[in-house]
């Protein structure tokens, strides 16, 4: 994708935009009465929406939105959110790599959020029943029990709230209703991929019914972790083919050592599904005036790491990078092995250890100089390749009829969770990388909905919102690649956070077809990291921190940080005499942020004929400020402001040929201010940097079409286009990018499309086939490689299912088919080789799979 606007860009947007106009006026083709025949036939099938407070049409709603009901995700064999958002345009929601553990990368529009850590905010709000999911930790949400998802693309500042600046994700649960009824559904299929889910809808008393539904699904991993000594025996012979074109021994004598037995090379499969959750639901629900709701979850998600191979290695200055005189003490007895592509084991596989042996610190990974002293001894560490979730959850949902003008909505939650896993980010035996994280986190809300209607044509909300939470962050790191020093240290890190809101939205309905809807929201939010970094005995003493490790035994204290040992190269001394130069100097310090944001947003839509209605709107939305979490010296515990953004688009939703083509499309124009941009250079000079700034300004457009066809009884088809373009305006020079480079983490076209025919087969039933293709454009991983932007490549994936049905309908089995072509394919790309790190590891795709389902209803 070109960054910068081309002349053939802006004639596909004008080409784009008057295709809109002339399809906008095409359902004159359809007979007034034909149609009132097929929207009675269509009702039962029309998907109702509450982007607006209020209950419409999808068709009657002026924003972009992408509604699916739970008939269509089990078409389509979608268990999971991710499943959704790889339907509709311009979103993309995928699991992130296991250095993020079990969390998202979620952007819609290109805007969103990647980063678990609680100093970050999404981009992207995530919400189950109208409450908010603040975090990225535990996103991958399974579609438990779902009535719709409704996918809002565009800046829902007034809306939905803070940090919903690229859109919303709104998924809504099955109330109960008390009918006594339930399914049960059973699912094998490869890898021993076993599932059960189902739900019971029962009676209490004539106004109190309840609702249970659970999910239990567990599938072996698709990435091989193999003992690499094992598998290649030291002295063993075998050879590879380096980068630099030579034939060289894979495992020379002497060199890593086995920590399995021959014949048991396999530790484990990565890639695992195990999750587990159930729901409980009672509604109170005496009449039409008086709705309460009650729902508590319990979520258990444990399963390997998530299934990441390492796909190129590099070598920084020529320099191997485990290798020398020190060699053994570095890397804890295997001298002559350097970090290179004889670690690249395959398509599927890894050669990970979770472990980083005991050492003595004495010569750089990365770069030619050796320390003149004695260094710190590295305690070994060792890790789990498991990834474990466990959060439970709580919420009221109550509605009152307070007249026939007013009604009142209070929308009560409590969050609980706690995320554990490991890390070993170099995949290989090689100590470079590793790690430990643990996550608790808890938070309250509440909103508060008025709502007025006044005469016939005024429809009014006012309201006002609280949220309160804490994320406590227990993490060891061990990162002996980094330039200078390694790090091996404990962060024990507090981010508690705070926001308040009011806000407004009117309907109007100005005129017969013509209405305004319009709203303002003022926030308020703030947010505090506490940092903490201890000794990996967990003591608090400067005299042993990470630079202590760099000075070793030559090390007296902060008051020699002036001096610059000799060897120490280009790199000059390290500070002013000063304890705020310091990691362990961070321990007790705290970064605050403090903000505040109007948001508004004003929509006018006309009803050209009753199935066809055009829109125009502008809207602004935000992504909260935080602080820097990763600082390396004290200067750097900075905070960064809000992300911003204001939206212009056009669109239209119609119905045409009696109601047998839906199609909707729009085009928008975005511009985003105060980027929030990584940087290597932090604002007061100091390196290295690994901060978030606010750098930058940036502008977008793009076309998004969605449709759904039923030619002839029986078949139909859907699917979606979506165009992005995307371009800096300004950048700080410190960012590692330039002006002309794409936008990172999404494509710039993307493409769905599916189809199914539903044959009768009279008293035996129906018998159902259907497929389903997707397409991305190459993606931007955010990463360079000697100055050059790397790519995932752009891939097809195609599905299929064929269901049969019994005539009563009680009855289903189906098989379904995942990747039938077998594409392989990266879901992420981390290059780290122009980072120092040596190392570009992807997450493949999941290969081609294959389930059988019955599912039961009674």
């Amino acid at each position: 994708m070109s960054a910068i606007p081309t002349a053939a860009s802006r004639r596909s947007l004008a080409v784009a935009v008057s295709t809109i106009a002339l399809l906008a006026g095409t359902p004159v083709l359809a007979q007034d009465d034909a149609k009132t025949a097929a929207a009675d036939n269509s009702d039962s099938n029309e998907i109702i929406v509450t982007a607006q407070f209020r209950e419409q049409r999808l068709q009657d709603t002026p924003l972009a939105i992408t509604a699916v009901n739970a008939e269509t995700m089990e078409a389509k064999s979608q268990t999971n959110l991710a499943q959704v958002a790889d339907s509709a345009p311009n979103v993309s929601l995928k699991p992130q790599g296991a250095s993020f553990g079990p969390s998202i990368a979620v952007s819609i529009r290109g805007i969103g959020g990647a980063d678990f850590n609680p100093a970050f905010e999404p981009g992207v709000g995530i919400y189950i029943d109208d409450v908010y999911y603040p975090q990225l930790t535990g996103a991958v949400f399974d579609l438990l029990d779902l009535d719709r998802v409704e996918i809002l693309r565009g800046p829902q500042g007034t809306l939905s709230g803070r940090n919903s600046e690229g859109g919303s994700i709104k998924m809504f649960t099955r109330k109960p209703e008390g009918s006594n009824t339930g399914s049960l559904e059973a699912t094998y299929g490869s890898r021993n991929r076993i599932g059960f889910r189902g739900s019971f809808d029962f009676k209490l008393t004539d106004d109190i019914s309840g609702r249970i539904s659970g999910v239990y699904k567990h599938q072996e991993g698709y990435v091989d972790r193999y003992d690499f000594g094992c598998l290649y025996p030291a002295g063993g012979g075998a050879t590879f083919t380096a980068n630099d074109g030579t034939t060289k021994e894979i495992n020379p004598a002497g060199g890593i050592a086995a920590t399995r037995p021959q014949g048991a090379c396999l530790i484990d499969k990565l890639g695992e599904v195990g999750y587990q959750a159930v729901r409980g639901a009672l509604r109170y629900n005496p009449s039409s005036d008086v709705d309460i709701n009650l729902t508590g979850e319990y979520i258990h998600d444990a399963h390997t790491a998530a299934g990441e191979v390492l796909a190129a290695t590099s070598l920084i200055d020529g320099v191997n990078t485990n290798q020398g005189t020190n060699a053994a003490q570095y890397a804890g007895g295997a001298p002559g092995v350097p970090y290179d592509n004889r670690f690249i084991c395959g398509k599927f596989c890894t050669f990970s250890s979770y472990s980083s042996p005991a050492a003595v610190f004495q010569q750089f990974p990365f770069v030619p100089d050796n320390l003149p002293v004695g260094g710190q001894p590295l305690l070994a560490t060792n890790n789990s390749d498991q990834s474990v979730y466990k959060a439970y959850n709580l919420a009221a949902n109550i509605h009152l009829g307070l007249s026939d003008t007013f009604s009142l909505d209070n929308i009560v939650a409590y969050q609980n969770w706690k995320a554990q896993f490991g890390v070993d980010d170099d995949l290989s035996p090689i100590p470079l990388s590793g790690g430990y994280n643990s996550l608790t986190h808890w938070n309250w809300s509440e909103e508060l909905r008025l709502s007025a209607k006044i005469g016939d044509t005024i429809t009014a909300v006012i309201g006002g919102y609280y949220f309160k939470q804490q994320t406590n962050y227990y993490s060891y790191q061990d990162l002996r690649y980094v330039p200078v020093y390694p790090l091996q240290f404990i962060q024990p890190d507090q981010t508690p956070a705070e926001a308040k809101a009011v806000f407004a939205n009117l309907s109007w309905e100005i005129a017969p077809n013509l209405t305004f809807d319009g709203g303002i929201r003022y926030t308020k939010e703030s947010k505090e990291y506490h940092y903490f970094r201890l000794n990996p005995d967990g003591t608090i003493n400067p005299y042993l921190d990470p630079v202590g490790y760099y000075y070793g035994a030559g090390y007296n204290g902060p008051d020699t940080l002036d001096v610059s040992p000799a060897g120490l190269g280009a790199f000059g001394p390290l500070g002013d005499g000063h304890t705020d130069d310091i990691v362990t100097a961070l321990t007790g310090l705290v970064a605050k942020y403090k903000g505040s944001r109007w948001d508004w947003r004003g929509a006018i839509n006309y009803k050209v004929t009753p199935d066809v209605m055009v829109y125009a709107s502008v809207a602004t939305g935000f992504k909260g400020g935080g602080a820097n979490p990763r600082p390396f010296y004290a200067s750097q515990a900075i905070s960064f402001d809000p992300e911003n953004l204001t939206n212009y688009e056009l669109g239209f939703k119609s119905d045409l040929f009696d109601r047998r083509l839906r199609l909707n499309a729009d085009v928008f124009y975005g511009q985003l201010k105060n980027l929030q941009i990584g940087v290597s250079v932090c604002p007061d000079g100091t390196t290295p940097c690994a901060a978030l700034v606010n750098g930058g300004d940036a502008k977008e457009k793009g076309v998004e079409v969605e449709f759904s066809a039923q030619p002839v009884d029986g078949l139909s088809f859907d699917g979606s286009l979506s165009y992005l373009d995307f371009y800096y305006t300004k950048l700080n020079p410190n960012a590692g990018a330039s002006l002309d480079d794409p936008l990172a983490g999404s494509p710039t076209w993307k493409w769905t499309l599916g189809g199914q025919y539903v044959a009768d087969l009279g008293s035996t039933g129906t018998l159902t086939p259907r497929v389903d293709a997707s397409y991305q454009s190459k993606v931007y991983t955010g990463s360079k490689f000697g100055g050059s932007p790397q790519y995932i490549a752009g891939y097809t994936v195609v599905n299929a299912r064929l269901t049969w049905m019994n005539e009563g309908g009680d009855l289903s089995v189906s098989l379904e088919g995942t990747n039938l072509t077998n594409k392989y394919y990266y879901v992420s790309l981390f290059d780290l080789r122009d980072a120092g790190a040596g190392l570009d590891k992807a997450q493949p795709g999941r290969p081609r799979e294959w389930a059988v389902s019955v599912k039961k209803k009674f």
